[in-house]
C-alpha cells in the first residue's frame, strides 16, 4: 500500500467522524501500516499544539496518537476559531493569519458574476491548493491517509467553495464513506439523503456507509440496510454498536450544555472516604475544556459543568476554563452571580483553578486591544496578575515543576501576564491563597502533578480523598484509542474498507436522483 487514502464524511455533525476516523486510524496501525489522519478544514475551539509549535485541532492530534505518529500542522491546515456567532480566527498551517466573516470564508453566494461569468471565490476556495498540498505530502510519506469530512457533505450551499468534503474528495481522488448516527433517529433517511443530494461526479466516490452508536439487536436492523442498498447501490459497511466513554478530545465546546453536563468518569469508588466534587464553569467561547478529561479518569472524582452560582458555592474545586473571549466571559460570569461565588470561594480559602483564559479574568486587570478591543478592564481581583494581549499568538510547548512533580503542557494565547506577587509560582502563573491560575493547558494529564494538586484541593476543601496511587491518564487514553481500534476491526467490513483505501471508489456506483448541480 502506497498513498492511499479514505474520507469519513458523515450526515451530520457530530455524527461520529472524529472516533470513526481515530478507529481506522488505530486498525490499520495495529496491522503496520503507517498511518497518517487529515482534516482539511477544522472548525474548533478545543486545540493543540505540535513540536514545531504549530496549533492544530485537538481530534487531529487525538488521532494522530492513534495512528502512532507524531501530530503536525500538515494534518489540519486549516483551524477555524470562532470569536462569536459571525466571525472566527483563521489559524494556516498552524499559524493565526486573521480574524474573518463567515461570509469573507465562504463567499457570498449572491455576489456579482466576475469578468467571464463566475462568482467571486470566498477565502475557502483560495485555499484548496494548499490544502491538497498538505494531503500529497501526507500521501507521500505515509501508506495511507485517512481524511475527516466536516459537518455533513450535502451542505449544497457551500459546495462552491468545499475543501473539505467532496471537494476533497474530488481533488484527490478520494473514496468517501459516509457516517450516519442512529442514536439521533432518521439514519436511514440520513443516509439516503445525504446521497441524493450530490453531484453526480461526488456521488461517484461515495463507496458505502456506515452506522455508528447502534444499540439492540443487529438482526432488527439487517432488513433497512438491504433496502438501503437497494436503493443507492452501495453497501453498509458496518454497524458500530454504542460505547461509553469513547467522547474523546471533542471538537466543540459551544454545545456543551450549561447544566448539567457531567464529562464521564471512571466507574471505580474513590480510593480515600471521601470523592472529590469539581464544578467547571461553562465560560462563552470555552476552549480546551478537555483539560479536566484527566480529572474526571480519576475514581472518585466527579467533573460537572454548570453556571449556578450555588453549585458553584458548594463544589470542592472550581475551575474556570480557557476561553476565546476573555473579557466577555467576565462580563458572563459577573451578570450571573458567578464572579461573587468564585470570590467568597477564594475569600474563605476554599480552591479555585483558572487555566489560560480563566487565569486571566482571575487578575486584577486586563488589557486587550486584540481579542475585544475593550482596552482596560479590571478583573476579579483573585491573582496578583496584569494581563496585556498582544497580536502575537504565544504557541508552546513548556515543561517544568510544580508541587514538587514533573509537569508538561501547552499553550495558546494572546493574553501576556505580568505576576506581581502571590504565595508562590504556579507553572509560570502563582498561587494566591486557594486560588491558582496558569496559562498552561494539558498540566493535569501529568499523573504525578495531578496526584500532588488533587491533595492540596481534598486538604484546602476538607475532604478525605485520596487519589489513586496507579493511574496513568497516557493508559488510560491508550485503552480508549484501542477500544475504538476494535470496533472497527470487530463491526466493520475491514477487508472491503481495505480495497477502497487500496483501491479507491468503485466504478459504476449508480446515480441516486435528484442530484444537485
Amino acid at each position: 500500500m502506497t498513498g492511499g487514502g479514505l474520507l469519513i464524511a458523515g450526515t451530520t455533525s457530530d455524527a461520529g467522524k472524529s472516533v470513526v476516523t481515530a478507529g481506522v486510524c488505530r486498525w490499520l496501525a495495529r496491522r503496520g501500516v503507517k498511518v497518517a489522519p487529515f482534516k482539511a478544514q477544522n472548525m474548533s475551539l478545543n486545540s493543540f499544539v505540535t513540536r514545531e509549535g504549530a496549533e492544530i485541532g485537538r481530534a487531529q492530534a487525538m488521532q494522530a496518537a492513534a495512528a502512532g505518529v507524531e501530530p503536525s500542522a500538515l494534518m489540519n491546515p486549516v483551524l477555524l476559531k470562532p470569536g462569536g456567532d459571525r466571525s472566527s480566527q483563521v489559524v494556516l498551517l498552524g499559524k493565526p493569519v486573521g480574524e474573518m466573516s463567515a461570509r469573507g470564508y465562504f463567499g457570498d453566494p449572491g455576489a456579482p458574476a466576475s469578468p467571464g461569468g463566475a462568482r467571486r471565490p470566498g477565502r475557502r476556495e483560495d485555499l484548496l491548493e494548499t490544502v491538497a498540498g498538505c494531503l500529497a505530502e501526507l500521501r507521500r510519506t505515509h501508506d495511507a491517509v485517512i481524511c475527516e469530512g466536516a459537518g455533513s457533505p450535502a451542505e449544497i450551499n457551500l459546495r462552491r467553495t468545499d475543501i473539505v468534503n467532496m471537494g476533497l474528495a474530488r481533488a484527490a481522488r478520494l473514496p468517501v464513506v459516509v457516517v450516519g448516527d442512529i442514536d439521533r433517529g432518521g439514519v436511514f433517511a440520513s443516509l439516503f439523503g445525504t446521497t441524493a443530494l450530490l453531484a453526480p461526479e461526488d456521488q461517484a466516490l461515495v463507496a458505502g456507509y456506515l452506522v455508528n452508536k447502534f444499540r439492540g439487536d443487529v438482526t432488527l436492523l439487517e432488513p433497512g440496510l438491504e433496502m438501503l442498498r437497494g436503493l443507492t447501490g452501495r453497501p453498509v459497511l458496518g454497524v458500530l454498536p454504542y460505547a461509553h466513554g469513547l467522547g474523546i478530545d471533542e471538537e466543540d465546546g459551544l454545545r456543551l450544555s450549561l447544566r448539567g453536563g457531567v464529562r464521564e468518569s471512571a466507574v471505580a469508588p474513590p480510593h480515600g472516604r471521601d470523592v472529590l466534587r469539581i464544578a467547571v464553569v461553562p465560560v462563552p467561547l470555552m476552549s480546551n475544556f478537555t483539560d479536566v478529561d484527566a480529572l474526571a479518569a480519576e475514581p472518585g472524582v466527579v467533573v460537572r459543568f454548570t453556571d449556578r452560582p450555588e453549585e458553584l458555592a458548594d463544589a470542592d474545586l472550581a475551575i474556570v476554563p480557557g476561553t476565546r473571549g476573555t473579557v466577555r466571559a467576565l462580563a458572563w460570569l459577573r451578570e450571573r452571580g458567578l464572579a461573587g461565588a468564585l470570590a467568597r470561594r477564594a475569600a474563605e480559602g476554599r480552591p479555585v483553578l483558572g487555566i489560560c483564559g480563566g487565569f486571566q479574568l482571575l487578575g486584577e486587570r486586563i488589557e486587550d486591544e486584540v481579542e475585544s478591543r475593550a482596552g482596560t478592564v479590571d478583573g476579579l481581583g483573585l491573582l496578583p496578575v496584569r494581563v496585556r494581549f498582544e497580536v502575537e499568538k504565544t504557541l508552546a510547548r513548556p515543561v517544568g515543576e510544580a508541587l514538587g512533580e514533573r509537569v508538561e503542557g501547552y499553550e495558546i494565547h494572546h493574553g501576556v501576564a505580568e505576576v506581581a506577587g502571590g504565595d508562590e509560582p504556579f507553572l509560570d502563573g502563582c498561587r494566591a491563597g486557594s486560588v491558582w491560575g496558569t496559562h498552561w493547558h494539558g498540566s493535569l494529564e501529568s499523573d504525578g502533578f495531578r496526584r500532588a494538586f488533587l491533595r492540596r484541593v481534598a486538604a484546602d476543601a476538607g475532604r478525605a480523598f485520596v487519589p489513586a496511587p496507579d493511574t496513568s491518564f497516557a493508559a488510560l487514553r491508550e485503552e480508549q484509542l484501542d477500544r475504538l481500534g476494535d470496533l472497527v476491526e470487530e463491526h466493520a467490513d475491514t477487508a472491503a474498507l481495505l480495497r477502497l483505501i487500496e483501491g479507491g471508489a468503485p466504478a459504476g456506483l449508480p446515480f441516486v436522483p435528484p442530484g444537485a448541480p
